[in-house]
């Protein structure tokens, strides 16, 4: 299994490389993001740079999380990017990768997103909310930015008890 990386490892903060091709190297990726984020308190979506590896894959499960929400179940997500997105929500935030602290965060309220599944079939999906969140915080991994750099203000990160 994976070890969840933290900051202020330099990793986090790098871009991640397009995945080109799909085999059982990717698919058996995939199932290691999931462990990895499993195994976290409350873990609803991992990107694979938190687990060193840079590639653009992100796993979201808003399957089991406190917050209900609609949510298109388990989301293995190659190569994925927004294509539309309205509206403006502020949202609290943590990350396994920055487990000490949580901050309000603005996302957009809808998107429209298109991404690979693990066998590189192209999908699109449009989802708000919560599991809109949980995508565009993993997106935003795959290009080293972290929910600390958008939070609505410094003085509104909170240290977790």
């Amino acid at each position: 299994m994976h070890t969840v990386l933290t900051l202020p490892n330099a990793t986090l903060r790098q871009v991640s490389h397009p995945i080109e091709s799909f085999d059982a190297e990717v698919i058996l990726m995939f199932q290691n993001l999931a462990t990895a984020m499993e195994a976290g308190p409350g873990g609803v979506g991992i990107a694979a740079p938190q687990v060193g590896i840079l590639k653009r894959a992100v796993v979201v499960d808003c399957n089991f999380s406190m917050r209900p929400c609609k949510h298109h179940g388990r989301l293995f997500m190659a190569n994925p990017q927004i294509l539309e997105h309205d509206g403006e929500v502020l949202g609290r935030e943590g990350c396994l990768s920055v487990p000490e602290w949580v901050g309000t965060v603005p996302r957009a309220k809808h998107v429209t997103v298109q991404f690979q599944n693990e066998k590189g079939e192209l999908n699109t999906i449009n989802t708000s909310g919560f599991e809109a969140r949980v995508i565009q915080h993993e997106i935003d991994h795959l290009d080293g930015v972290l929910f600390i750099d958008r939070v609505v203000s410094t003085q509104d990160l909170i240290r977790r008890m």
